[in-house]
């Protein structure tokens, strides 16, 4: 399954030429309810998922992706206000989970099994609905100046980059990072949308040194 990472342009070249990609620890996501998802109004369960939470976060991690590269607000939050890139990967699909996006927080179940702390993993409020992400769930294995990456492969084959409208990557800088990969990768220029609110493929060569 196609699926998008939006990055700002700095670090997207720098793992473009590296050929990996961040993975991002749980307990630095952005939202603070990440796997906070399960009503907490008991104090020993408020401890129990927290402890859970910190020791899961120092054995794994995970590839954050969006089903669509076409969103202005994500260029907008994660690839540096359209100054950025979107990577577009071709991923092994029993690797991705779709995110569940709900109302109310999830019930306490019997017993807080690894299914169930899974599934808090996967679940976010439903004001995220217009991130449309899914997630592939990774060890942490070699730590590298205190963050951890995944190598592009056949399950994570970068297959496309989409340089923002308002991002200065040349193609030349482009063409460089992708290096021996570029035939294999489609690289195009992004613009915002005339008819409707949403980023679209820029036709005009010209536009994109």
């Amino acid at each position: 399954m196609m699926v998008y990472h939006y990055i700002n342009a700095q670090y997207g070249l720098e793992g473009i030429r590296k050929r990996r990609l961040k993975i991002a620890r749980i307990m630095e996501l952005n939202d603070p309810f990440e796997f906070l998802g399960v009503n907490l109004k008991d104090r020993k369960l408020r401890k129990a998922i927290r402890e859970t939470k910190q020791e899961l976060s120092k054995s794994k991690g995970i590839l954050c992706f969006s089903k669509t590269w076409k969103n202005p607000v994500l260029w907008s939050h994660y690839a540096d206000k359209h100054k950025g890139l979107c990577l577009g990967f071709e991923v092994d699909n029993k690797l991705l989970v779709k995110v569940d996006y709900v109302d109310t927080r999830l019930p306490v179940p019997p017993q807080l099994n690894d299914e169930f702390m899974r599934k808090l993993l996967f679940t976010k409020f439903k004001h995220w609905e217009y991130e449309q992400e899914y997630r592939v769930y990774v060890q942490l294995e070699e730590e590298e100046g205190g963050m951890y990456f995944s190598e592009f492969s056949k399950e994570l084959q970068l297959k496309k980059v989409i340089v923002g409208d308002q991002s200065s990557v040349t193609r030349a800088e482009l063409a460089e990072a992708l290096g021996n990969i570029s035939d294999n990768v489609e690289t195009f220029k992004a613009r915002a949308g005339f008819q409707k609110f949403e980023v679209v493929r820029q036709q005009h060569s010209a536009k994109w040194a």
